[in-house]
Order: structure tokens, then C-alpha cells, then sequence
């Protein structure tokens, strides 16, 4: 401990930010996955299913009102604008532009709340607390977006710890508070939250800044964030417009059966998403000095891993979903499998548009998100009509696969101009990995009624890992090493 405490002393204040930040997110999303089982088992399939209906459309209103204005530009503008007067100017306009279009969202909504009620599937008091919600919300992430900015990790880590803990207990205090209508005792226990804190940050930004509408940071904010929409939609769209299809075609209970199989099928994203931390500098590093056998060899074997990982996962699928959801959602172990699979392909995807970004040549990644998104609403159109719930969780499949294979056609583009000759990633190794996942995504659901030959699989697989540690390790080293 004592050496652990000296190194960490030791570093610079971006690397204990970054440490913390890393904290912050796998606390958010841990207290939020640990608290899942206990809401499953409190609603009934038709309340959690209007409760995802109601996280899916959040999302994406919160785009069309936010207009992702604390992701793009919001750095740059910070970078831009570097004494603390004109800070707090730029975020109460900022927050000026979210105001408004919740204003105007609502106005739109109040004018015929029986017909956008049917078109959305949820009721007006509902309604009313995700217009709350949508209004207040974007506060805490410009303020999030500042303290990481500038590295104030201290606040940032006591004001995540807080939301991540008031979020389920509120929920839970009034779940078992109100005898009916659960789903509207866990959404208000959210929004109650978000107004306790993001409605303070709201108050006390415009406070700050004094500040409403300002041309020339209303411009800038708008013209680099508006072309960006469509590819921030479509992603959401992507995540998200299952569960609506799936509750307009076959109601709200299989929405909740779905929704538990998808979170299930996304556990591993919060490895993924760690070894993203990572390996984006790594090759940004690697492309800096030219050492392009690296990224071929390393990518291969973080895939590699990372399906192994995923088959894992899918062996002990029905085990997972009794933890998460209880006997009554058994049925959603069988689309444990194509989900999971998924997280490879975003994964994927993801490693495919670093070298787009690098050589900064990102006009083709808002093309690849809306054709994906496009062929998700065609495919669950035709599919969730004739095989239900179940069909969603392999065109969310389907469309990942040709998302990562649209970043991976356009990355090529980007790198025959700019590194003639060279391949920086091996194509055969990749397309071999990814055809034995999809392969073991379909295998698997006839494997889940013989329990003895799938946990001897199982326990084969994590063997084989163990063998293989010293490679693995060594792949993370690499990742983490400073040249």
C-alpha cells in the first residue's frame, strides 16, 4: 500500500484525474447494474418495460434538446475560452440553447398530449417528469465536462458518488412506499435526483455567467455540434429503437424481457470500455512512430481476448439473467447470445475509427451510423412481426456487424492516402474471430438445456485463458507502456 500511495503521489495531476474519472464511470455503471436485480424483482415485467421504454425515449430527446452540446465543441470552446469570467459565460449560454429546446419540446408536446402520448407509448405524468428531467439534465454534464477539463477530480468524484447512491435509494424509497404504479415511483425517484443536483448546477451556472443568448458562442456551439446530430442519433437509435419497435409490435412485457437480456449481453462493455481508455492513446502513440506491426499484432490478440471474454458470458448466460431478473425472465437468456456478441462488433467498430480520427477524416463516420441505424428499423420491422423479442437481439447483431464493416471500409480509404502500402490491421485473423463468434452467438442456444456439458466448456475456455496469462499480461503491458 505504501508504494502504491508513493506512485500515486508521484503522478501528475492528469494522470490522477484520469484514475479517478475511470473511478467515477465504473462506479456509475457498477451501482447501477448491482441495483438492477432488486427492481426487477419489485415491477412486474409490464412496469419495468414501460420504465426502458421511458430510459429509451430520454435518450433520445435528450440529443434533440441538448444537441450533445457538452460533447464536440464543449472542449474546444473550454480550450478557446480560457479565463474563468469567460467560462462561466460560454456554459450559461450553453445552457441557454438546452433551455430553450426543452421550451419548445414542451410546447410542441402540450399542444396535443393525447397524440404524442399514443406515439410514444407513455402517459402524461410520465411525460411531464422526462420534460423535467430533459430540462434540468444537461447542467451537471457541462459541469462534469469543466471539472474534467480542468482537473478537478475531487468534486467530480464526491458529486458522482452522490448521484449514483441517491438514484436507486430514492427509487427504492418510493417503489416500496406506493402499493401500484411502480414504474412512475422509480422514474420519479430519478428525476427527483436530477432535480436535487442538476437543478442546483443549473441555478447556479446561469448564477455565474449571467448569461442567456450570446451570438457568437450560440454560433460556434450550433454550427460544430448541428452536422454531428445525425450521427449521434443514429447511435442512439441504434441502442435504443429495439425496445420501442419491440413495444409497439408486442407490448410492454417483452420490452422488460429484452431490455434485462440486453443489459445482460452488455456487462462486458464495461471492459470494453476501459480497454478503449487505453488504447486509444497507445495507437495514437504507435501511429506517431510509425510502428504499425504493433497494432496488427496487439489488436489481434485484444480481440482475440476480448471474444473469448464474451464466450465466457454467454456459457453462463442463464444464470446471469435468474441474478438480474428472476425466473420471469428466463426467456430472455436466448438473446443473451447475439447481444453480447454486439459489444465485439462496437468494439470494433470503435478501433476502426481511431485512424480516422488520427488523420482527422471523420466524414464518412456520420454516412456508416445512419445506414446502421437505417437497416436496425427495416430489419426489427420485418423480423419483431414474425419472431418477436427475440429478433431484435440479432439484428442489433446484424447491424453492428455491418457498422464495424462500414468504419472498416472507410478507415482503409483514410489509410491508402495517407499510409500507401502498409496494413494496419490484420483482415484474415479479424474476419476468422468475428465468423466463430456469430457462429458460437447461434450454437449457444442449443447448448443451454445440457448444463453439465456447458459448464465443462465453460471451465475449458477460462483454462485456456489461464494458460495463455503471461501473453495476455503481456498484450496489457504493451498497452500501458510509455515511450
Amino acid at each position: 500500500m505504501n508504494k502504491l500511495l508513493k506512485k500515486y503521489n508521484s503522478m501528475g495531476i492528469a494522470a490522477r484525474a484520469g484514475i479517478w474519472f475511470v473511478f467515477c464511470n465504473l462506479m456509475t455503471k457498477g451501482i447501477s447494474t448491482i441495483t438492477v436485480p432488486i427492481f426487477t424483482r419489485l415491477l412486474t415485467t409490464e412496469e419495468y418495460g414501460t420504465y426502458s421504454i421511458y430510459l429509451s425515449w430520454l435518450n433520445i430527446f435528450t440529443i434533440i434538446t441538448s444537441l450533445n452540446l457538452y460533447y464536440g465543441a464543449y472542449n474546444n470552446a473550454l480550450n478557446k475560452y480560457r479565463d474563468k469570467e469567460t467560462r462561466d459565460k460560454y456554459i450559461a449560454s450553453m445552457q441557454g440553447i438546452t433551455t430553450s429546446m426543452v421550451v419548445i419540446l414542451a410546447l410542441i408536446y402540450i399542444c396535443n398530449t393525447h397524440f404524442w402520448n399514443e406515439v410514444i407509448g407513455l402517459s402524461t405524468p410520465i411525460m411531464c417528469m422526462m420534460l423535467v428531467e430533459l430540462f434540468v439534465a444537461p447542467a451537471t454534464l457541462f459541469w462534469s465536462g469543466r471539472q474534467r477539463f480542468e482537473y478537478h477530480y475531487q468534486k467530480m468524484v464526491g458529486i458522482t458518488l452522490l448521484k449514483s447512491f441517491l438514484n436507486p435509494v430514492l427509487g427504492l424509497f418510493f417503489v416500496l412506499g406506493w402499493d401500484s404504479h411502480h414504474e412512475l415511483s422509480r422514474i420519479f425517484g430519478i428525476v427527483i435526483t436530477e432535480v436535487c443536483i442538476s437543478g442546483t448546477f443549473l441555478v447556479y451556472q446561469f448564477y455565474k455567467g449571467k448569461t442567456f443568448f450570446d451570438k457568437d458562442y450560440w454560433k460556434y456551439a450550433l454550427s460544430f455540434n448541428i452536422p454531428l446530430i445525425p450521427h449521434y442519433l443514429s447511435g442512439t437509435i441504434l441502442n435504443q429503437g429495439d425496445r420501442i419497435m419491440i413495444q409497439k409490435m408486442s407490448g410492454k412485457g417483452q420490452v422488460a424481457i429484452y431490455s434485462i437480456a440486453y443489459n445482460v449481453g452488455m456487462l462486458i462493455q464495461i471492459f470494453t470500455n476501459a480497454i478503449n481508455n487505453a488504447i486509444t492513446p497507445w495507437m495514437y502513440e504507435r501511429l506517431n512512430e510509425k510502428d504499425y506491426s504493433a497494432i496488427r499484432k496487439n489488436i489481434t490478440y485484444i480481440l482475440a481476448g476480448l471474444a473469448l471474454i464474451i464466450c465466457c458470458l454467454m456459457f453462463f448466460a442463464p444464470e446471469i439473467v435468474l441474478l438480474f431478473g428472476s425466473q420471469k425472465y428466463v426467456d430472455a437468456v436466448y438473446v443473451v447470445p447475439p447481444v453480447a456478441a454486439s459489444v465485439f462488433f462496437i468494439f470494433l467498430f470503435n478501433i476502426f475509427a481511431i485512424p480516422q480520427m488520427y488523420f482527422e477524416d471523420k466524414r464518412f463516420m456520420p454516412v456508416a451510423s445512419m445506414l446502421a441505424a437505417i437497416l436496425n428499423i427495416v430489419l426489427n420491422f420485418i423480423f419483431i412481426r414474425i419472431y418477436g423479442y427475440y429478433a431484435a437481439g440479432y439484428t442489433t447483431l446484424v447491424c453492428y456487424v455491418c457498422y464495424s464493416v462500414g468504419h472498416y471500409y472507410f478507415s482503409r480509404r483514410v489509410c491508402s492516402k495517407k499510409l500507401p502500402g502498409i496494413q494496419l490491421f490484420d483482415t484474415k485473423s479479424i474476419m476468422f474471430i468475428a465468423a466463430l463468434l456469430i457462429g458460437c452467438s447461434i450454437g449457444f442456444n442449443f447448448l443451454y438445456g445440457f448444463k453439465v456439458l456447458r459448464y465443462a466448456m465453460g471451465g475449458f475456455i477460462i483454462l485456456g485463458m489461464y494458460v495463455k496469462k503471461n501473453m495476455i499480461l503481456g498484450v496489457l503491458r504493451d498497452l500501458k507502456k510509455k515511450r
